[in-house]
């Protein structure tokens, strides 16, 4: 059975690897699957292990240029009405999202509301839906940066006009997701997760120019699976993909959890993964009871590791998730479908 199971994993990650090829996008986490609600807003109240939770992301990256890349988020989401409906439940969540690129302080900043329905389908599966709508605003500071036009013969005189049709340092606009996600978990030792979502479904329009630019739909798919070998490990092969306007995202690997205490309060994670064409990322946490800690550090493979003085990236996730302890929410503390030491 070990066996089977082992090889199960192994050729998981090894199709999600090879079937897709492309380019990395710049602006991830690749640490997709402790950034739920930015991954897929079906996501919102997929809490296998709990009833709520709350996260937070941070990741730094080109840290060798002048400016580097920063980006952080943070979110909560948590469930309702499992001590109402039988066979389903209700998920309800936010998310603010935050980054900050290049000379010009390229600012992003985006907060979310997401809602999400989850309905078992007889007892060893789980069909999602989910939404999530907000707004987005981008500013620039145009006084630090310089133009083709602002050339004096020595050097770049940010002082000197240009020509370039900017119109506005800051635009804010509406913005909306969905996706949706399957789950099975036949026994209480294997968990076998798929998403699809689609970000930007409305095209909105961002631009500092007088044009009419819009931000291209986003497509997300991934495929997540838990597997417990024994009462001291897990593993948890993965795979992600994205595309957008032509750019596409591909990682897989696996991370394992090792049982510390007996019980689980205690667990350490190992784990790589591959971002195909881009960056191998190594990943380390910890986990002490609710509380989950990680930190990964993507090692540039691309020839963009010239350019980078062959400096990575490193990523921090810390999630924290629990059962309600209200007894009106009985219903909800059965068990959890993922599995667990």
């Amino acid at each position: 059975m070990k066996k089977q199971i082992v090889k199960f994993s192994t050729g998981l990650v090894m199709l999600l690897i090879t079937a897709l090829s492309g380019y990395a996008q710049d602006l991830h986490f690749s640490q997709y699957f402790n950034s739920p609600l930015t991954t897929n807003p079906a996501n919102t109240g997929f809490i296998p292990d709990g009833n709520f939770r709350v996260g937070i992301n941070f990741r730094d990256q080109w840290a060798s240029i002048p400016v580097p890349y920063r980006t952080m988020s943070a979110y909560g989401d948590f469930q309702l009405f499992r001590d109402k409906l039988t066979y389903g439940w209700v998920g309800i969540g936010g998310v603010i999202l935050r980054d900050v690129a290049g000379s010009g302080n390229l600012t992003s900043t985006k907060a979310y509301g997401s809602i999400a329905y989850h309905q078992l389908l007889g007892e060893s599966s789980l069909l999602s839906l989910g939404f999530n709508a907000g707004t987005a605003n981008k500013r620039v500071d145009i006084t630090k940066l310089t133009f083709g036009d602002q050339w004096n013969g020595k050097f770049f005189d940010s002082q000197m006009s240009t020509s370039e049709p900017i119109t506005q340092s800051s635009i804010s606009y509406f913005d909306l997701q969905v996706g949706m996600n399957y789950a099975y978990f036949p026994t209480e030792n294997l968990y076998v997760n798929a998403g699809f979502s689609v970000q930007h479904v409305n095209t909105p329009r961002e631009t500092f120019y007088s044009g009419n630019n819009v931000v291209p739909r986003r497509y997300i798919g991934f495929l997540n699976a838990s597997i417990k070998l024994s009462d001291q490990v897990i593993i948890n092969p993965g795979g992600y993909y994205s595309q957008q306007a032509g750019t596409h995202e591909v990682v897989g690997g696996l991370n394992a959890a090792y049982n510390l205490s007996g019980d689980g309060e205690k667990q350490v994670y190992g784990g790589v993964y591959y971002r195909l064409s881009d960056a191998a990322v190594f990943l380390v946490g910890y986990q002490i009871s609710n509380i989950k800690m990680m930190f990964s550090y993507d090692v540039t493979t691309s020839t963009l590791s010239t350019a980078n003085s062959r400096r990575g990236a490193y990523e921090i996730g810390i999630v924290f998730s629990g059962l309600y302890s209200d007894r009106s929410f009985n219903n909800a503390k059965r068990s959890t479908i993922c599995p667990s030491f």
